[in-house]
């Protein structure tokens, strides 16, 4: 870990403390889970049949790489608002919890074998996984309180239109994905604003604060509304 590295995550982690005093951030031991715990037996893959992925998507048989801003990394993605929001998503993961490097971050597959309905997604490029090797399928707690904050702040200023796959009941926090059908009107807003901070020098990935306390008082609140 580098200098600036190490500074982030000491920094990080005295802001999630101090969330955690002002009651915005709970970190019993059920919602900050040592790294590392232990996967359960591998599931047997199936193959997925149909046209459309399991969130809606349609099935595509190639899709085009997309850059992702200030890593010199691509991903191969579903263009248009898929692209735009998923992207948005690796730029916040690079800027905020640790730098991408080549191989962390793989997006379309044509492969059809699924261990799980939610990978079926990565067929119509409309998820993406970052460091699949180091959060794999059914292990839990892989990340740590400081990164669970910027997952939580970037799931809440999406407005519930990207889901994360620590979330599930098989958990892959490597998974992200969009969890509205491509012509539901949140999916629209939501690229809609984003190429907006995109074009405005200040905003968007790379300017936030995950940790500042309206924004987590936020991302708590839109946490406690999406588990009822």
């Amino acid at each position: 870990m580098n200098d600036l590295s190490r500074r982030r995550v000491l920094g990080a982690a005295g802001s999630v403390a101090g969330a955690a005093a002002l009651g915005f951030l709970d970190l019993t031991p059920a919602a900050a889970a040592t790294p590392g715990a232990q996967a359960g037996p591998e599931p047997t893959p199936t193959t997925w049949r149909g046209s459309r992925s399991a969130n809606g998507w349609k099935i595509l048989e190639e899709a085009a790489a997309h850059p992702i801003e200030g890593s010199g990394l691509t991903v191969r993605l579903a263009g248009g608002d898929a692209a735009t929001i998923l992207l948005h998503v690796a730029r916040r993961f690079h800027y905020e919890i640790d730098e991408l490097r080549t191989g962390d971050v793989t997006g379309h597959t044509t492969s059809r074998s699924v261990r799980r309905p939610h990978e079926s997604n990565y067929l119509s490029g409309s998820a993406i996984a970052i460091r699949s090797y180091a959060y794999p399928l059914g292990v839990r707690g892989g990340l740590y309180a400081h990164e669970q904050v910027v997952v939580r702040d970037i799931l809440a200023e999406l407005d519930g239109v990207v889901a994360w796959g620590g979330d599930l009941a098989s958990p892959q926090e490597s998974h992200f994905e969009l969890a509205l059908a491509p012509t539901h009107p949140k999916v629209r807003g939501v690229a809609r604003k984003l190429r907006g901070w995109r074009d405005t020098p200040g905003q968007g990935a790379g300017t936030i604060d995950a940790f500042a306390p309206e924004r987590l008082a936020s991302a708590q609140a839109f946490t406690t509304r999406s588990a009822r």
